[in-house]
């Protein structure tokens, strides 16, 4: 969780190209510049860092942050969600709202409030706008600050090594009073964000619990400190003024339990583990110490992901009703099913899921998926078609989209599919060429010339738009 830039996403009440009265941060750099630089940056990154696309652990995320939004002090909550598949610990927000988590940030935390922590002190860097008070302090660094610690986040984002060393590189050319101005932003994050957090339920105490736990785990020679220690460090001193914080307000009588949070976290324990068949032994072991229904549904992942058909059978059996009726497990019987080879049974329940849940994104993804599978194209095109439409910035959709169209013969339409993939992660140039692909196929009528010219119009704009930003 290496929360690297913190980034302000005001917006006035009317038009958020205006400074907000009494905040000398807009005249540095106004909310509007913040917005664009941050949609051109998450261009960049999406097309350089590798993107977590299991549909239930971006669901997920995308819920609980906009659980913590509204109790936050953010008024500009033009938000985007980047889930990065990396198994370190960083969490980051940079200019315009863009919020990135790794997926090792909640496998890293030992409770949804531990996560929940995380996302609030970022948003409480947001709201504050901490990345415009730091160009207001250092005007004559600010091209030298903005691209070093933003491109700092991109390379940490595909190599965390590399990352590491750019980061470091980057902060030993700040003055003391730079860092000085940092800690004050921390201390006020801390604050806020602790603020925000006890307002959406959950117990204070889950902040400095992750801080506590994380200056213990890398603490000690030869583990390398994850990012967010890098860029956030954890002191003694910052453990106890949160603690002190915590003792201070109200703690919820029903503190967040959440089964989703659990389900979600032994997903990417086996996603990211390095020994399956060690992983698949220990949640065997537990399940038989302890017949817990999460050390079975971890039994469950682990074995259909090593093809222990028989035992992803039998513990998917084994789970409570309750569990095996939850559309999210539902699923991993699907890859069941599919493992199988029973890819029409498959179909089939994927459909019963869609009817009976017409609006969960990853019941739909799948859905898609299994039509696929089994030579429905047609369909499987619709429904990523309804996907792309409602999650217009997800980039897996689009690129699913395309390798389904081609699959139903609609040469067309993958041409068009393929330019929004490219223009969402910032390759404008093959976006450009995808539209002369476009171009040089028959039968093409007057208004899909006409499209496509507005599509190079375009394209070329935030070409020339991201270039301005980013150099």
């Amino acid at each position: 969780m290496a929360l690297i830039l913190a980034q302000p996403f005001q917006t006035a009440v009317a038009e958020p190209s205006l400074p907000v009265l009494t905040d000398s941060t807009s005249s540095t750099i106004s909310l509007e510049q913040e917005y664009r630089l941050g949609r051109s940056w998450v261009r960049t990154l999406r097309g350089q860092a590798k993107l977590l696309n299991d549909p239930i652990v971006k669901q997920y995320l995308h819920d609980l942050l906009w659980a913590i939004v509204p109790n936050s002090q953010l008024t500009d909550r033009r938000l985007e969600l980047v889930v990065l598949d990396n198994a370190n610990l960083n969490a980051f927000a940079v200019p315009g709202g863009v919020i990135g988590i790794n997926g090792g940030l909640i496998t890293a935390a030992e409770s949804e409030a531990e996560t929940a922590s995380v996302i609030a002190h970022e948003l409480a860097h947001l709201s504050q706008r901490h990345y415009a008070q730091q160009l207001e302090e250092s005007r004559r660094n600010r091209p030298l600050v903005l691209a070093g610690l933003l491109a700092s986040i991109l390379v940490a984002s595909a190599d965390s090594q590399a990352g590491t060393a750019a980061i470091s590189t980057t902060l030993a050319g700040s003055i003391a009073s730079q860092l000085a101005f940092s800690r004050r932003n921390e201390q006020e994050a801390d604050r806020i964000g602790m603020q925000t957090l006890v307002a959406s339920g959950y117990d204070p105490y889950a902040m400095p619990g992750m801080f506590s736990r994380l200056q213990k785990n890398y603490r000690f020679a030869g583990q390398r400190a994850p990012e967010f220690l890098l860029t956030h460090p954890v002191t003694e001193s910052r453990i106890a003024d949160s603690l002190n914080r915590a003792s201070s307000l109200p703690r919820p009588h029903n503190l967040h339990t959440s089964f989703l949070y659990d389900l979600v976290r032994q997903r990417l324990r086996v996603h990211y583990s390095q020994n399956l068949e060690q992983l698949h032994a220990q949640f065997s072991a537990d399940a038989k110490q302890e017949n817990r229904p999460l050390n079975q549904y971890g039994r469950l992942l682990t074995a259909t992901a090593l093809n222990k058909l028989s035992q992803a059978e039998e513990a998917l059996s084994t789970l409570p009703k309750e569990w095996r009726q939850h559309p999210y497990v539902r699923l991993s019987e699907l890859d069941l099913l599919q493992a199988r080879g029973k890819n029409q049974d498959a179909l089939a329940l994927a459909e019963e899921l869609v009817a009976l849940y017409p609006d969960s994104m990853p019941v739909r993804y799948r859905y898609a998926l299994s039509a696929r599978l089994v030579g429905q194209y047609q369909r499987a095109a619709e429904a990523f078609r309804r996907l792309t439409s409602d999650y217009p910035n997800d980039v897996d959709f689009w690129y699913q989209l395309a390798e389904t169209e081609g699959l139903n013969g609609q040469i067309n339409a993958v041409h068009l599919a393929r330019i929004e993939y490219f223009m969402l992660t910032g390759q404008m140039d093959l976006a450009l060429r995808q539209v002369e692909f476009a171009r040089r196929e028959p039968g093409l009528g007057h208004i899909d010339k006409s499209r496509l010219d507005q599509k190079e119009e375009e394209i070329k704009a935030l070409r020339q738009q991201m270039k301005e930003d980013l150099s």
